[in-house]
């Protein structure tokens, strides 16, 4: 048996709980082989961002094509892209590459509320990346700042949101609810064929930090073992909720700590 392998391109978390890492921990907990592009590093911790290094683009370019010439990759999940001329370099290599499944998890801002994308590569990555994703996985503030518009209140407003997300280019687009209030957390499904609302428990916890990342790698990750798209997403959801919900269970840092990746094994 060959094992699926996943590629994730996205930044670094010195801490350990989010971007490449938690991808990859999320990666190997569902039992898929992650490979890996770093497009920027960051110092941070549980409490926040205290500095950002962008990796240069034709160092990205370098080790997509290092990837994709040897591996083989089923799926991609790309997460913290930096800067434009790395969203550049991120399009041309999935055009050249043409991976079956693109998981794009829009990283605008940490959970800390530090930027993490500058404003001169939000306009990109909406015409460069977005158009080559199977799915968007935009969380309520990140969708409302794609479209440039103030945060969705409501299921009929989250689910407008999508739909004009989804004329953007993307194949799928799934708001996730995370953000809002209420005793259920709800992500919507929006594609082609219509809509579809995902409820799940809302856990009480101050440890949520690299929540988006995890989901969206294991997303990927379902979808590199030959799930289809809804099944990848609804177990992805069932293992994060399982994870959050654990997360208290570790103790690690003094702010938003990190969510349990490897809760079915310790």
């Amino acid at each position: 048996m060959t094992i699926p392998i996943a590629l994730t391109i996205a930044g670094s978390d010195s801490s350990g709980g989010a971007g490449i890492q938690a991808d990859l921990k999320t990666f190997a907990a569902l039992g898929v082989y992650g490979a890996s592009v770093i497009t920027a590093l960051t110092a941070q911790n549980t409490t926040g961002v205290s500095g950002i290094h962008a990796v240069p683009a034709e160092f990205v370019t370098a080790q997509i094509d290092a990837v994709f010439s040897d591996l083989d990759v089923k799926a991609v999940k790309i997460g913290m892209v930096a800067q434009l001329a790395t969203i550049d370099a991120i399009a041309a290599g999935l055009m050249r590459w043409s991976p079956h499944h693109v998981v794009l998890d829009p990283v605008l801002v940490a959970t800390s509320g530090d930027r993490l994308l500058a404003d001169d590569a939000v306009e990109r990555l909406r015409t460069g990346l977005i158009p080559r994703a199977s799915l968007l996985t935009p969380n309520l503030p990140e969708a409302a700042a794609l479209l440039g518009e103030g945060v969705a209140s409501d299921e009929a407003a989250i689910v407008s949101q999508g739909r004009r997300l989804l004329q953007l280019g993307c194949a799928a687009v799934l708001i996730k609810g995370g953000h809002a209030q209420g005793s259920e957390s709800i992500d919507y499904l929006v594609h082609a064929s219509g809509m579809l609302a995902l409820p799940a428990p809302r856990i009480a916890t101050e440890n949520t930090h690299g929540t988006g990342c995890s989901l969206s790698s294991a997303i990927a990750a379902g979808l590199a073992k030959g799930k289809d798209l809804e099944t990848a997403i609804r177990d992805a959801k069932a293992w994060v909720s399982a994870a959050i919900a654990a997360a208290d269970r570790l103790g690690v840092g003094h702010g938003h700590g990190p969510i349990h990746h490897f809760h079915r094994f310790y």
